[in-house]
């Protein structure tokens, strides 16, 4: 993409001031700051040193290539990585002391034999699956595997530094599924301790949990879209929560149509009246959903407009009206609503998904621009 033309403008000071608020949420919790797949779209090198900076004290991966990466460009920060495939690095991540998510008896046998081959003990954390039946070692095998586990760091082989576990609804206060989540991690940290484990953590909740939860934080939290200011739980607003990510494009040139004139491919909108019409360069060759066609809005020209007609590639058109634009002003897709722009949490409503999906999935021709300590 021709420089300047579009940024996700990343605001770290707002990272760095969501950490810290959730970690006086957290009530004396650890808080792990999770960078998995670029620092949820904000770039995860300068996002893991924002929320190192707001008081984190750990970093979380999903996989071991982010966190190598993470301790080449020199931090060294505690850090998990929890999703093991086959063939994951594992030899590399016991060298740089990375610790690894366990979710099952061949992913702890891959684990131990590592740390044989390095001759170092890995550091592991045991995932109790709970109820949201995705990664984890379910409760009739978990018994089994702490046994095992027990039994390796009995023999130097490993070193479970924590235990945890992951919500499926805490998104959704109230729902039942959370209290027998709760109750189930419970006796899984029981059956851990009567096999002899002694995890330095014991850590579940996310982003939701930490806002809504305080009874779950036991020694460590994750918040995760939190600390990028976006609140999880639809209609719940955290005061001082700021998103840090500005999404926007220039204006790249504006004409003058007749009224009934359709506009983009499919003609999905025609104009009621004579109008101008702004093209934005940005479409869903760069994470601009082709769903938000005539539904979403963007801020041009001093008003939040909706889109009008379809998403291209690599374009949209908005309808200005008798309004006017110049090519090269802004176009802010979302970014903060106190400053009157559209938020990803209002582009996630009006889509149908969540704001993680918005800011994760900005394409890489979309330049990322920083400010604020740290800023590269």
């Amino acid at each position: 993409m021709p420089p300047n033309s579009a940024e996700a403008h990343v605001d770290l000071g707002a990272v760095a001031e969501n950490t810290a608020l959730l970690a006086r949420r957290a009530g004396g919790a650890e808080v792990m700051g999770v960078v998995k797949a670029d620092g949820y779209g904000h770039g995860m090198l300068p996002a893991a040193r924002a929320v190192l900076a707001g008081g984190a004290t750990w970093l979380g991966t999903a996989f071991v290539e982010e966190a190598l990466e993470l301790r080449a460009a020199g931090i060294t920060a505690p850090t998990v990585a929890w999703i093991l495939p086959p063939g994951a690095p594992l030899g590399a991540a016991v060298a740089a002391g990375i610790e690894l998510g366990v979710s099952a008896g061949h992913v702890l046998d891959d684990v131990i034999t590592a740390a044989r081959t390095e001759g170092l003990p890995a550091r592991v954390h045991l995932k109790a699956d709970t109820g949201l039946n995705r990664g984890g070692v379910t409760a009739d095998a978990w018994p089994a595997l702490t046994a095992a586990a027990a039994a390796a760091e009995a023999s130097g082989e490993i070193e479970v530094t924590g235990v945890f576990s992951h919500f499926a609804c805490a998104d959704e206060p109230g729902h039942p599924s959370i209290a027998a989540q709760a109750s189930a991690f419970s006796e899984a940290l029981e059956i851990a301790e009567k096999a002899g484990l002694r995890p330095r953590v014991r850590h579940f909740a996310n982003s939701a949990a930490t806002l809504t939860l305080p009874e779950t934080h036991y020694d460590l939290v994750r918040p995760g879209i939190a600390s990028y200011g976006l609140c999880p739980i639809p209609g719940m607003d955290v005061p001082g929560l700021r998103p840090a990510m500005t999404m926007r494009a220039r204006v790249a040139l504006v004409k003058r149509v007749p009224a009934g004139s359709g506009v983009s491919y499919g003609h999905r909108y025609t104009t009621a009246a004579p109008a101008n019409l702004a093209l934005v360069p940005v479409g869903y060759g760069d994470g601009v959903p082709r769903a938000a066609t005539n539904t979403a809005e963007v801020l041009v020209a001093g008003r939040r407009r909706t889109i009008s007609g379809t998403v291209c590639m690599d374009q949209f058109m908005v309808d200005l009206g008798d309004d006017t634009a110049e090519p090269g002003d802004w176009a802010v897709l979302f970014g903060d609503p106190a400053r009157g722009e559209p938020g990803a949490r209002d582009w996630a409503r009006l889509l149908g998904t969540i704001p993680y999906e918005i800011v994760t999935r900005v394409g890489p021709r979309v330049a990322r621009t920083y400010s604020g300590p740290g800023a590269p």
